[in-house]
């Protein structure tokens, strides 16, 4: 039921319509159907023009308009079908076409049938990249590797240019357990710590396939390092020459880099140029933890004796070195000590001091005149002079109490050695005009150019050279001639 508000605000139903006069209502019936006359013609004209209507696709790149295709799928095909060729050229490396395009649709009623040239003309635009990891050092791009192994092989690999594979090896397995790091044994080093410089980060990117690197690769980029500007001071002796070899650069690249200078310019002493150097992309800093034995040497302590000559030296007590164990840490930064600190130091065998006794004792060189027995006891087996048919030059003394000969008087030792006839013989220059000559020694106790004391031991009587027994020949010189010992003798 229908209701429609009257003047007056009462509601009525339909009912009410149907009290109109005859006449109306048929004016009314015959309007209604040519209006739904009308709305079905209206029906049947859309579905032909939507008949009639295509959609084309334009296609833009980068705001560039490159023309129209008749089916957008021609330009994923043509995508590809061009990756699928550059495949074999850069295998597992998943490629893409890194030109962006726009399509926009657009319905006409006519239709462009040849896509041809425009697909040429997309293809011409097209750029293959790869999809890649990018290595970046303090948030800059150093270069991209095929995927995050490679990137991880990559860092190992830097690392591996200060240690060997032993060491980083076991410094990956001490990292990976939560186990107490065991104490250092002897002579044990190992590492504690590796730093690679700079914030080393793996990005997502995309790239051209041939700049996408093996880890191996990679490594020996980075090695060479990148050029880097920076000043030197010019210091005497510097020409253009010399400071462009120095910095492995050419005198042109050096000049260039000064625009100010030319090759007849004056060095001044003092005045910067700009040069060029290789600074490492990346430095390693490896820290060691070291356990050595070392040897503590002993010292030598002197003590002074004013009642031994002078040049007398005795061993009071023997010395002998120690041991200790020393714990250090060693900071490395590409293979060379940068830093270096002792942790601990552990004496094992404490190192005893030699004790040496020196003599200080001075000995006067000249003689005094008075010409002491020569041996401990004895008595003269043999004066000086005719014996056997010939001349005896001096006297013999034999059965001493004590075999150690004795120097007669102050003096200087001329002669030490062995003779034909006498032996082993010494000869002492007492430096006032005397000598005196001590011969058929067993054992020579000074050296020649030595200076000894009246009463001093110079030897061991013997019988050596031509000799009849344990004896000691003794002559006397005065001036260069022979003299009777029994004449000087006290």
């Amino acid at each position: 039921m229908f209701y429609r508000k009257t003047k007056d605000g009462e509601n009525r139903t339909t009912n009410h319509w149907l009290k109109r006069p005859v006449k109306q209502v048929y004016k009314i019936v015959i309007i209604t159907a040519l209006l739904a006359g009308l709305s079905v013609n209206a029906g049947f004209a859309t579905e032909k023009i939507n008949s009639d209507l295509h959609t084309i696709y334009h296609i833009y790149s980068e705001d560039e308009y490159i023309g129209v295709l008749s089916d957008d799928q021609k330009l994923e095909q043509l995508k590809e079908n061009t990756i699928e060729n550059a495949a074999s050229e850069f295998e597992n490396l998943p490629l893409t076409i890194g030109t962006d395009f726009s399509i926009i649709p657009e319905r006409v009623f006519a239709v462009q049938n040849d896509d041809a040239p425009v697909l040429e003309k997309i293809e011409s635009l097209f750029s293959i990249e790869a999809e890649a990891i990018g290595l970046t050092i303090d948030d800059e791009l150093a270069l991209y590797v095929k995927d995050m192994e490679a990137y991880e092989q990559l860092v190992r690999l830097l690392k591996l240019q200060s240690v060997s594979e032993k060491e980083l090896t076991e410094f990956e397995a001490r990292q990976a357990t939560t186990t107490a790091i065991p104490p250092l044994k002897d002579n044990e080093t190992r590492v504690i710590d590796i730093q690679l410089s700079g914030k080393l980060e793996a990005v997502e990117g995309q790239t051209v396939p041939e700049e996408v690197y093996n880890a191996e690769q990679a490594l020996e980029l980075l090695k060479k390092g990148k050029q880097v500007e920076k000043p030197y001071t010019i210091k005497k002796g510097d020409v253009f020459e010399k400071i462009a070899a120095k910095h492995h650069m050419k005198v042109s690249e050096l000049l260039e880099l000064n625009p100010n200078y030319t090759v007849d310019t004056l060095l001044q002493i003092g005045k910067e140029l700009t040069v060029t150097y290789m600074e490492p992309y990346v430095e390693v800093d490896v820290l060691y933890e070291s356990k050595k034995l070392e040897t503590i040497q002993h010292q030598t302590i002197t003590e002074k004796d004013s009642s031994r000559l002078k040049g007398e030296t005795t061993i009071k007590r023997r010395g002998s070195d120690g041991k200790k164990a020393v714990t250090e840490r060693i900071r490395k930064r590409n293979g060379q000590v940068v830093g270096h600190a002792v942790e601990q130091v552990e004496t094992l065998v404490a190192a005893v001091d030699e004790v040496k006794v020196v003599g200080t004792k001075v000995i006067a060189s000249r003689g005094t005149g008075t010409f002491k027995w020569p041996a401990v006891g004895g008595y003269i087996s043999s004066h000086m002079g005719t014996r056997w048919g010939r001349m005896h030059q001096g006297i013999d003394i034999a059965r001493p109490s004590s075999y150690s000969i004795l120097a007669s008087d102050n003096g200087v030792v001329t002669t030490a050695g062995g003779h034909s006839t006498y032996g082993n013989r010494i000869v002492i220059k007492h430096n006032n005009g005397y000598e005196t000559l001590y011969a058929h020694l067993s054992s020579i106790d000074v050296r020649v150019g030595q200076t000894v004391q009246q009463g001093q031991k110079i030897g061991v009587m013997g019988s050596t050279g031509r000799s009849t027994g344990v004896h000691l020949h003794f002559e006397v010189f005065k001036n260069g001639a022979n003299i009777n010992p029994m004449s000087v003798l006290n």
